[in-house]
């Protein structure tokens, strides 16, 4: 054995000269297969080339197709053309805001009491009246309904108009004591002075009757109110074949059962319609109060004046 130390092995590994020729050349296969891995790439980056120069070319076509011809200027003294197609919008624009549709005009809405409640001057106010779930008659209590809002809480609150003294008040109740709304499109004019009553449709008059209105210290209060109910099982024949219960009480026969309630009804005596001869109520003639009741749903807003 020699005395010298081994260096480390990758020295002798590295200093070995590479088989088949002079030291740091390859064999002629080796060289062979790089050449040919070259060539692939530089083949495969070509056709990339390509299909990316085609992709370019079809874009910018289908761009320059969509675009609108340009206009050529008017000879001199001839008239302009009105009939110039304009560019097509961009795909990209943003429309313009627009308002929420609003309720269609001569629209009211109602709703049923689903709960007894509290109604309240102010969502979350000071209490004007508790609101049960049937009318002195015994049918299902309902509410028209002008308005809602949420208060600072989130809760929603509905703005109704009220079945009480002094006529004409509104107040908010929750809206969770509430059904669902209905509309309607009818309302009922009562004009005292001419004594008559006209039910338009939207725009359009559907009925026109002589009334009886109250009479002097009884007379038909006057202000906005609605129909709450519709009645056929009166006994008495004073109120004819079929009535209409309203949210207008008398201020002067409060102590009348039920509060002194208005009411729209037929009649025994046709023979003094038109006439001031009612309590407060509205007397119409039994042919009229049959068609009205054949025309007018519940809910009906019914003005007096």
């Amino acid at each position: 054995m020699s005395g010298r130390t081994p260096g480390p092995p990758w020295r002798s590994i590295a200093s070995a000269a590479p088989p088949g020729g002079a030291r740091g050349e390859l064999p002629p296969e080796i060289r062979a297969r790089r050449r040919a891995r070259a060539r692939r790439r530089g083949l495969v980056l070509l056709l990339i080339a390509v299909a990316a120069l085609a992709v370019v070319a079809t874009t910018s076509s289908a761009v320059v197709s969509g675009a609108a011809a340009p206009v050529p200027a008017p000879a001199a003294g001839a008239a302009l053309r009105t009939d110039v197609p304009t560019a097509p919008g961009s795909a990209l624009a943003v429309p313009s805001p627009h308002a929420m549709p609003t309720p269609a005009a001569h629209t009211a809405a109602w709703a049923p009491v689903r709960r007894r409640t509290v109604a309240r001057r102010v969502p979350r106010g000071h209490r004007v009246a508790r609101v049960g779930l049937r009318t002195p008659e015994g049918t299902t209590n309902l509410l028209e309904v002008i308005g809602r809002r949420r208060d600072a809480h989130g809760r929603l609150w509905a703005h109704v108009r009220l079945a009480v003294l002094p006529n004409d008040t509104t107040a908010w109740v929750p809206r969770s004591a509430l059904g669902g709304i209905t509309t309607v499109r009818t309302h009922l004019y009562v004009d005292l002075g001419t004594r008559t009553a006209t039910l338009m449709r939207g725009d359009e008059m559907v009925l026109r009757a002589p009334v009886g209105v109250g009479r002097a210290g009884a007379a038909t209060p006057i202000g906005r109110f609605y129909v709450r109910n519709r009645l056929t099982t009166y006994r008495s024949k004073a109120y004819g074949p079929v009535a209409f219960g309203t949210s207008a009480r008398s201020a002067d026969l409060t102590d009348w059962p039920a509060g002194g309630y208005i009411g729209i009804h037929g009649t025994d005596r046709p023979d003094l319609i038109p006439g001031r001869v009612s309590h407060g109520c509205i007397r119409m003639r039994n042919a009229d109060i049959r068609r009205l009741a054949r025309l007018m749903p519940i809910g009906t807003p019914v003005t007096v004046g």
